[in-house]
């Protein structure tokens, strides 16, 4: 074993200082080097300790955390760990976070909430370890709302449906390849890990500034073009047909590859319900859920991408899916949204029909 992540904690609560502490000291693969109360003494602990990974509460004397990730990310990049309450104000604000650079959240745990301490604590390590080794520079720019209208490019394809899967590094991600894409274009059903509450502030931040309506799925919403559907954090979205309609069908069954959402649930019944139709595409995140509902689409005929490494925060669920024969194209973040064009439009049908992926730009 290397040598293990070292975490430095900054919170205002020394009930969660202690909490985050021991969860984290339980994992031989983390060292706590240090806590800090407020963002003052982060800050001198941070140049001092040099950690690994940060973890961020939102809510701080002195300097609030969205103030203070601004000057880490400005000043010293590093992948950084929101705590974040599971509230509408808590989401609004962790959604920023993730938009400046944090690599991830966590809900903060609470003293009451001992039955769920070690689900928590299974979380958190795991979020620290993929974080320590995220490439922050790896990124994506994304360009004002303003200036993305030239970029758009408009889809032919009038048949197609899409679906995305993503995890860690998805937010950005999503926001990236949706910006890139016209008021027109086929629908798309999104399954982004993420808690009840963030997915609807997600939807709406996203319908803020994307061309494409942005809502989060309801049950038996009709599928549109030019409509984007995000599973809500409580619920698997799948797609289902009645008649000659395309609807969205949730349900709150177990959790799938330890999600729910899981994007495999998407996957699959895509291939089911949409086959030759369907466009499938991986971006971001940390895991394997999606890789085998991916497989199930190139099996039935869909044409499926995978975001690369190089500009992936995490390549879990893109390598897992590739490695598994379910990605034809992978390419790079930015190309992503003229990859599902070209998908719908059927442009490159002979394309990736070996076990590797093309690999393109």
């Amino acid at each position: 074993m290397g040598r293990p992540v070292r975490v430095l904690i900054v919170d205002d609560s020394a009930l969660i200082r202690q909490l985050l502490t021991s969860m984290l000291s339980s994992d031989p693969e983390i060292e706590v080097v240090g806590t800090a109360g407020d963002p003052l003494i982060a800050r001198d602990r941070i140049k001092t300790l040099n950690p690994d990974v940060v973890t961020l509460d939102v809510e701080m004397p002195n300097m609030d955390g969205i103030t203070f990730l601004r000057k880490i990310m400005t000043l010293r990049p590093m992948p950084v760990i929101m705590v974040s309450t599971l509230t509408q104000a808590g989401a609004d604000v962790t959604l920023e976070a993730l938009e400046i650079g944090a690599v991830d959240f966590i809900a903060k745990p609470s003293s009451d909430a001992a039955h769920a301490m070690p689900a928590i604590a299974a979380e958190l390590q795991a979020k620290i370890k993929a974080a320590a080794r995220t490439r922050i520079g790896a990124r994506p720019v994304v360009a004002p709302a303003a200036a993305a209208p030239k970029r758009i490019r408009t889809a032919r394809a009038r048949d197609k449906i899409v679906a995305i899967g993503a995890s860690t590094g998805g937010v950005e991600a999503l926001k990236v390849v949706l910006m890139h894409l016209a008021a027109d274009c086929p629908p798309i059903l999104i399954t982004q890990h993420m808690p009840p509450r963030f997915t609807a502030a997600f939807a709406q931040r996203l319908n803020r500034e994307c061309a494409m309506t942005v809502s989060e799925a309801a049950h038996g919403d009709v599928i549109e073009a030019g409509h984007v559907y995000i599973a809500p954090g409580s619920h698997h979205l799948e797609i289902v047909k009645h008649g000659v309609e395309y609807r969205c069908a949730l349900n709150d069954g177990p959790p799938v590859t330890g999600h729910r959402p899981s994007v495999d649930v998407l996957f699959r019944s895509m291939a089911r319900v949409v086959g030759r139709s369907a466009v499938g595409v991986i971006l971001t995140g940390m895991g394997k859920d999606g890789a085998e509902g991916m497989l199930e689409m190139r099996n039935a005929g869909a044409k499926t991408i995978g975001q690369d490494e190089a500009s992936s925060l995490i390549y879990g669920m893109p390598h897992v899916a590739f490695d598994r024969g379910g990605v034809m194209r992978q390419c790079s973040l930015i190309n992503v949204a003229d990859a599902i064009l070209d998908a719908c439009e059927d442009t490159d049908s002979s394309a990736g029909r070996s076990h590797r992926a093309a690999q393109v730009g």
